[in-house]
Parts: structure tokens; C-alpha cells; sequence
């Protein structure tokens, strides 16, 4: 049966991010909210929950899940050959609505679906988020929706689709924005913009101004 907490009640929001860090340690699955819309999540490097997580989405892992991190400290040990005009995005959009792709260490000990090498990464700006992070470590973390529906901007629209498949939902209510992260690609010698998204690429080329558009 899930579990769901208000955290607008600071008592209820102390005792539902400690049982989502429970539920994640356990390889259970969490609804959270982020600073674009509400996401589900699981261990990064428990392969079998995030197998759980693309299941609860009807998703293949031909679609693999992105991750979040609760600090960008955290990308030393995550990604490899990250220029310096990634380290300036970071710099200028984290936390917030920038989901960067990067190649992966080649030595960690995760599946996240087929990713080719690399992994789409991102610091959230949402309190509830960052706590959580902060004490499980990177999160792999997707819309929580069930492909082809709707992505949520409150608790009640991913319950309603991902019911008991999730073990604890943290109820921050409406998310600030309506609209999915900015989607960068960081791999090559120039960033490109896979998804506009909330980020605008003005907003992006004002750092990077030779940013490149995926036709």
C-alpha cells in the first residue's frame, strides 16, 4: 500500500523523507517533486528498481532513465571528458531545469537502460528534492507518468496513473513549472540542444553562444 506525505506539514514532511530514503534503500520506488514536474525514482545502482521504475512506466530501456544529484560535487564521480563549457553551464543553470548528457565513468556499477555510454544528468531546484538527494545519493529519476500520458505537475496526477507500483509520495503540491527541463548534450567539443525546454536556448547561448540545435 503507498504511502503518501504533505510536506507543506513539516512534521509530515520530516517523516515522509525518511521513509522515501528507507523505501529507496530497500529498492522501492518514490514519487518526488522537482522544480518542472513530479518524478519517480529509484537507486541508481540498484539495477533491479530501476528495471522496477521503467516497468511502472511501460517504458523500454531503449528509454533509459535519467539521474539526479543533489550536488554537482557529485558529477566527479558520475561523468567523464566534461569540458569546461559544461562545468559553465553547470555553473550558470544549476539547480535548476538543465539536464546535461555526458559520458558516464566507465567503472560504475549501474544500468540505467541502454545508454550508450552516457548519462542525462541533473541538479533539481526543489527543497524536497534536495533533501532527498542529499541522503540517498543520486536518484534515477523520470517523469512520473506512464509513457504517452501527460507528464504530472502535482501528486495526485502520478498517483492516479502509477498507484501502488511506488511505495512513498512526497506531496509538495503544484510544481513551479509546467514544462520539462532543457535538454543538453555535453559529449562533444560543442554543446547541442537536444530539447528546448525550460530553458530557453537564448538563455543557454548567453554562456555558450556557439550552442548547436538538433534538426
Amino acid at each position: 500500500m503507498a504511502r503518501r506525505y504533505d510536506c507543506s506539514d513539516a512534521t509530515d514532511r520530516a517523516a515522509g523523507l525518511r521513509e522515501a530514503t528507507s523505501a529507496i534503500k530497500r529498492g522501492e520506488l518514490v514519487v518526488l517533486p522537482t522544480d518542472t514536474l513530479y518524478g519517480i525514482g529509484a537507486d541508481a545502482f540498484d539495477a533491479q528498481a530501476v528495471g522496477d521504475l521503467l516497468e511502472a512506466k511501460g517504458r523500454g530501456r531503449n528509454m533509459p532513465s535519467p539521474v539526479l544529484v543533489g550536488s554537482p560535487n557529485t558529477l566527479h564521480g558520475l561523468v567523464t571528458d566534461f569540458s569546461e563549457l559544461a562545468w559553465e553551464l553547470v555553473d550558470a543553470f544549476w539547480p535548476g531545469a538543465l539536464t546535461l548528457v555526458a559520458k558516464h565513468q566507465p567503472s560504475l556499477n549501474w544500468d540505467l537502460g541502454d545508454t550508450r555510454g552516457t548519462v542525462a544528468v541533473r541538479m533539481p531546484l526543489h527543497p524536497v528534492a534536495i533533501e532527498l538527494l542529499t541522503a540517498t545519493g543520486p536518484l534515477a529519476v523520470s517523469s512520473a507518468n506512464l509513457t504517452g500520458h501527460r507528464s504530472p505537475e502535482d501528486c495526485d496526477a502520478a498517483q492516479e496513473m502509477l498507484g501502488d507500483s511506488v511505495a512513498v509520495y512526497l506531496d509538495a503540491g503544484p510544481t513551479p513549472a509546467t514544462v520539462p527541463s532543457s535538454i543538453v548534450d555535453v559529449t562533444g567539443r560543442i554543446p547541442v540542444l537536444l530539447r528546448a525546454g525550460a530553458i530557453s536556448a537564448d538563455q543557454l547561448r548567453e554562456v555558450v553562444p556557439d550552442l548547436e540545435e538538433r534538426n
